[in-house]
Formats: structure tokens, C-alpha cells, sequence
């Protein structure tokens, strides 16, 4: 008896304890928060590993945003699940949430989120990954062909840097996530500019892959294989972001093999600390400031039934969805110090061995 009664004190501890974290991790920005998980605006963010800019930089421009507006707001983080994701979606509408602020984990879990909340009347922000063939309000994103063109002539810029572009270097593609629609903009993007150049004979077309759910471990081992499939033969990597990029860096290291032009995305610390180190040779830089007020001023029009500025439209399908698409900066070891205005800190770069590095 007495060990059931330990039981039920420490279940009962652990409830409250975890409404506890529910409810500082999903407070609103109303003065009286967002209480028991009811909010307006549902933010719905895909991982916290693929790429830190979710938790670090998303997260609390969004935060920031809506507390600025004044509106009542949740944000989760489905840990790369997209059964989470949409157990996620159905509990913030059961909620009353009004506007759903998604960021994919792939497109038939997103249509079914997009489905449910329309079922409700709630309006669907597709926020940095469009879903093709869904029904949103608007997408608001980064120009996706334009990141992968910065890509692809970083690579290039990286190969004349070296000498090796006259000597018809091998360029491997490590792509991001197939189930991501970005993933196939970047890679429209690069190949742009590295197509052309394979098919004159300029560049070597080395290995091509997707990394699965953008999973760094993963991106590692297919690196791995590229390396052993060519015997080390590859001049110039275009990967799709700064954590694949950090996975060809470590395959290079522990290789003992010099570094190589290498793209990025994410204007990540370690990404940057790769670039001022001489591991990679750019980055995309992507203000989720920007995106993130821009997502809250649509969803705050959306609340109001009002419409949301839009900077032009892009294809879904059939149809033209409504879009807010912001233009992307490329970042290498001249200019990455503009990071440091406030997205970035120098404290969060310019530490240990990399120290050294900034001047």
C-alpha cells in the first residue's frame, strides 16, 4: 500500500511538472499568456537537429514578434516526426488556434494538417517550405532557387580561389531532405550553374545524393561512401546546408585530406566558424528576422480576416499560391562579420580554436 502511494505521489509530481514546462515552452504574449495551451497563432516547427536555426534563430525572432503584436502564440518542435508534427497541429486546433504557422517535415502529413485546420476555418501559413498540392493561406519564404545559385557559384568562386577550376575538377552534390520542397529549389539552383559547366567539360560531375530527413549522421556516411566510391577524387562539394557541410568537413578531417570548396546554408555558428577556419568557403544567410516578422504581420491580417501583403505568387500546382518571398545574402571569410549586428553573436563564433581566426 505504502508503494502505491509512493507511485502516485511521484505520477503526480511528474504531471505537474510537465504542465509546468508546457506552459512556459507554449506561453502566449497576451498579458494574461496563452493559458492551458489556447492560442491563436500555432507555430509548428520541424526539428531541432537537421539545422540549430530553428531553435536559436526562429524560434525567438518569432517569440519576439509576437509579443511585439501583442497576439496570443504556441510554438512546438515535432523532433523530426511528422506523426508528431500533425498530433501537434490537431491538439493546437482543438485549442482554437486561428492561424497555423507550418514548417514541413513532409508533404502528405502537411496536407492533412492543412486539410484539418481548414476543416476548423483556421488559416495555414506555410513558413519556409512550401507544400506542393496543399491549400495554405500564403507561403512566406526565402527565394529557394536563388539560395542554391549563391551555393553553386560559391562553389565555383571557391575552385578558381584554389587553381582547380582549370583542371577540370570533380563537384559532388550532397542534397538535403527529399521530402523537403526546398531541398529540390536549392538544387535547381546550384545545378544552374554547375550543369552547364559539366556538360562543356569545365567540371567533373561527381556524386549526386538527397540525405534523408537532412539527418547530419547520415550526410556523414553518404559523404563517406562518395569519398571511397572515388578514391578521394572530388575537388568541390555544393551541399545543401551548413550541417551537411560540417559532415563533409569531419569526413575530410578524419581523412587527413585538405579542404575543399564547400557551400552552406544557415549562417550557422559552426558553419561560419568552417568559413573563417578555411573548411568551407560560403554560407547563405537567410534573416529569419525578417521571415519571422513578416509570418507574424500575415498572421496577425489573417486574425483580423484581412489579407496578408504578398510580394507576388508561385506555383502550386495547377493554382498560384500567394507568396512573401524575402532575398537571400551569400556570406563567406570577406563579409561574415555583418552577422554579427545582432543575428549572431561574436561570442558564439569567434571562441576556442576558432578565436584565433577573428581579427
Amino acid at each position: 500500500m505504502e508503494g502505491e502511494i509512493v507511485k502516485k505521489l511521484i505520477v503526480g509530481l511528474v504531471i505537474a511538472a510537465v504542465g509546468v514546462l508546457a506552459t512556459v515552452s507554449g506561453a502566449g504574449a497576451k498579458s494574461t499568456g496563452a493559458q492551458g495551451g489556447n492560442a491563436d497563432i500555432c507555430v509548428l516547427l520541424p526539428d531541432p537537429k537537421t539545422s540549430v536555426r530553428w531553435e536559436t534563430q526562429d524560434r525567438p525572432a518569432l517569440v519576439a514578434a509576437f509579443k511585439t503584436a501583442k497576439v496570443s502564440y504556441v510554438i512546438t518542435n515535432a523532433d523530426g516526426s511528422a506523426q508528431k508534427q500533425k498530433t501537434q497541429a490537431d491538439q493546437c486546433l482543438a485549442n482554437g488556434a486561428k492561424v497555423v504557422i507550418l514548417v514541413s517535415l513532409d508533404k502528405g502529413s502537411s496536407i492533412a494538417i492543412e486539410a484539418a485546420a481548414r476543416s476548423r476555418g483556421a488559416k495555414v501559413i506555410e513558413y519556409d517550405r512550401q507544400v506542393i498540392g496543399g491549400s495554405a493561406a500564403i507561403y512566406i519564404s526565402f527565394d529557394g532557387k536563388a539560395v542554391g545559385v549563391l551555393q553553386g557559384k560559391g562553389v565555383i568562386a571557391g575552385l578558381k580561389a584554389l587553381g582547380t577550376y582549370s583542371k577540370k575538377p570533380v563537384v559532388a552534390e550532397l542534397h538535403g531532405g527529399q521530402t523537403d520542397n526546398n531541398s529540390f529549389l536549392f538544387k535547381s539552383g546550384y545545378e544552374s550553374v554547375l550543369n552547364p559547366l559539366y556538360k562543356n567539360g569545365t567540371l567533373k560531375k561527381g556524386p549526386q545524393q538527397f540525405t534523408p530527413g537532412w539527418d547530419n549522421q547520415k550526410a556523414g556516411v553518404i559523404f563517406e561512401q562518395m569519398l571511397v566510391k572515388t578514391n578521394n577524387n572530388i575537388q568541390g562539394v555544393a551541399a545543401a546546408n551548413d550541417g551537411l557541410a560540417n559532415a563533409v568537413v569531419v569526413a575530410l578531417k578524419a581523412r587527413k585530406l585538405k579542404p575543399i570548396p564547400l557551400s552552406g546554408q544557415d549562417a550557422t555558428p559552426q558553419g561560419v566558424q568552417n568559413i573563417i577556419s578555411g573548411w568551407q568557403t560560403m554560407t547563405v544567410w537567410k534573416d529569419t528576422r525578417k521571415l519571422a516578422t513578416a509570418s507574424a504581420k500575415a498572421a496577425i491580417a489573417l486574425l483580423r480576416g484581412q489579407k496578408p501583403a504578398q510580394t507576388g505568387t508561385v506555383a502550386n500546382g495547377s493554382k498560384r499560391l500567394p507568396a512573401f518571398i524575402i532575398p537571400p545574402v551569400s556570406i563567406n571569410k570577406s563579409n561574415y562579420k555583418q552577422l554579427f549586428n545582432g543575428y549572431l553573436k561574436r561570442s558564439e563564433v569567434c571562441r576556442g580554436a576558432y578565436a584565433k581566426f577573428c581579427n
